[in-house]
C-alpha cells in the first residue's frame, strides 16, 4: 500500500521533467517544475508578488493510517493442550504449594521475615488530638462582610456555616491569634483550644473566649443537628471531659448550639455568693 501511495504522490507531484544542462541548478530553473495552477482565479498573493507554484508537499501519514499505542503481543493462554507449550500443568510444574496455590505474603521459609528484622521507628499516639485552626483576621472580615453578628456568641457551629473553618473537624477548632489588631470590638467565642496571644487580644476588645469540650457524638449534635431529626432520634447529653483534659477546657459544650454566652466568674464573686 506504502509502493502505490508514494508513486501516485510522485507521479501527481511532478508535472514536467527538467532538462538536464551541464550548468549547475539556481533559483530560476525551478520554474522548470511547475504545476498547472488548479484554481486560476487565484492570482498573484498580495504582498509577495508570485503565484503557488512549484512541488507540492504531501504528508505519508494520514488520519486513518494512525494507530493506539496498544501491545501487539497477545496474552499467553494456559492449559490449552501441550501443543501451546503451557498446557497440562501450565507451568506450575507437579505437586507442592506453589502448584496448588499461593503461599501466605511475607512468609520466607521459616526464616525470620524482613518485617521482623528491621528494627522499630518512631510510634504513634492514640490520645493525639487535632485541631483545625482559624485566626481571629478571618473572623473580623466575616463580621465586616455581614457574614456573622458580632453581638451574638460565635460557636463552632458559626465558624463552619460561614466558611470560616473547613467541613472536616476531627477534634475541635483552636483560634489563633493571626490578624488579632483588626479585631476592635467587643466579641464572645466559644472554641476547643486558643492561644494566649489570641485570648489577650479578644479580652483586651472587652470580649471573651470559653474552652468548651465536645466528643465525638456531640461534635456531630453541634455541627448538624437535622441529622438526629431526620433519623428521629433526640440530640445526646454532653459529655465530660476526661481526666487528662480537665485543666485544658473551661466548661462542658452546651447542646443545641448555644447564643448567649456563660459569664466568667472571678474567685471573689464565687466566694461572695457562696456566702450569702
Amino acid at each position: 500500500m506504502l509502493r502505490r501511495r508514494l508513486a501516485s504522490l510522485l507521479s501527481t507531484a511532478i508535472c514536467t521533467k527538467p532538462t538536464l544542462s551541464p550548468s549547475p541548478i539556481s533559483f530560476q530553473s525551478l520554474h522548470l517544475l511547475q504545476c498547472p495552477n488548479p484554481n486560476p482565479s487565484i492570482g498573484d498573493v498580495k504582498g509577495f508578488g508570485f503565484q503557488p507554484q512549484g512541488l507540492r508537499a504531501y504528508s505519508l501519514l494520514s488520519l486513518n493510517d494512525l494507530r493506539g499505542k496498544v501491545p501487539r503481543k497477545q496474552k499467553t493462554r494456559k492449559g490449552r493442550g501441550i501443543g501451546s507449550g503451557k498446557g497440562k500443568t501450565a507451568g506450575r510444574g507437579h505437586k507442592g504449594q506453589k502448584a496448588r496455590g499461593s503461599g501466605k505474603l511475607g512468609f520466607e521459609g521459616g526464616q525470620t521475615p524482613l518485617r521482623r528484622r528491621l528494627p522499630k521507628r518512631g510510634f504513634k499516639n492514640p490520645f493525639s488530638l487535632t485541631f483545625q485552626p482559624v485566626g481571629l483576621g478571618k473572623i473580623a472580615k466575616l463580621i465586616n462582610a455581614g457574614k456573622i453578628d458580632s453581638s451574638e456568641l460565635i460557636t463552632m457551629k458559626t465558624l463552619k456555616d460561614t466558611g470560616a473553618i473547613g467541613k472536616q473537624i476531627k477534634d475541635g477548632v483552636r483560634l489563633m491569634g493571626r490578624g488579632a489588631e483588626q479585631i476592635q470590638w467587643p466579641i464572645h467565642l466559644e472554641v476547643s483550644r486558643v492561644t494566649v496571644r489570641a485570648k489577650e487580644a479578644v479580652e483586651a476588645a472587652g470580649g471573651s473566649v470559653r474552652r468548651v469540650y465536645y466528643n465525638k457524638l456531640g461534635f456531630r449534635a453541634l455541627l448538624k443537628p437535622e441529622w438526629f431529626e431526620k433519623k428521629g432520634r433526640l440530640l445526646p447529653k454532653a459529655a465530660r471531659p476526661p481526666p487528662k483534659q480537665k485543666d485544658k477546657v473551661d466548661s462542658i459544650g452546651r447542646l443545641p448550639a448555644p447564643t448567649k454566652p456563660i459569664p466568667f466568674f472571678t474567685e471573689e464573686e464565687v466566694a461572695s455568693s457562696s456566702s450569702t
